[in-house]
């Protein structure tokens, strides 16, 4: 898989989230019922300042079993103290693009990344979802490096 590396200045992420790892059973019901409560209860549409109208899949606060996921946008400042605000740390990172199915294809693109020798500093990784056409999207993927 092609990637190129990039440079981010901090930003900031507000949304819903929940803590959950690769190895949790429930893994992808908590990640998908994110997007689900995202997207369906007015979430999305309730955040102020946003940067742009990408979501964003936000995975951080790692530890050796789990990380905490956020489902999000990126804006100036957190106008909504009642939802999660996250930082992506200014650095490095690995830039994937994925176009296709917003499940499938995210998940086979995240197997081929764990499986890459990358240099990742677990700070945060994330997913930038740029275009959702009825499921197909133009999504980046970003892997914070050391």
């Amino acid at each position: 898989m092609n990637y190129e590396i990039v440079t981010l200045k901090e930003k900031i992420v507000v949304g819903i989230g929940a803590k959950t790892g690769n190895n949790d059973p429930d893994c992808s019901k908590i990640i998908g019922g994110l997007w689900q409560k995202f997207m369906g209860d007015g979430i999305l549409e309730s955040i102020k300042n946003k940067v742009n109208a990408y979501c964003i899949g936000l995975y951080s606060d790692y530890d050796d079993t789990s990380y905490y996921v956020t489902v999000g946008c990126e804006v100036t400042k957190n106008g909504n103290p009642e939802l999660t605000e996250k930082r992506i740390v200014t650095g490095q990172y690995a830039v994937f693009s994925v176009k296709g199915d917003v499940v499938k294809d995210v998940a086979d693109a995240w197997e081929k990344i764990w499986a890459m020798p990358l240099d990742r500093s677990f700070s945060g990784d994330f997913e930038e979802y740029l275009s959702n056409d009825n499921g197909v999207a133009d999504i980046n993927i970003y892997i914070a490096l050391k």
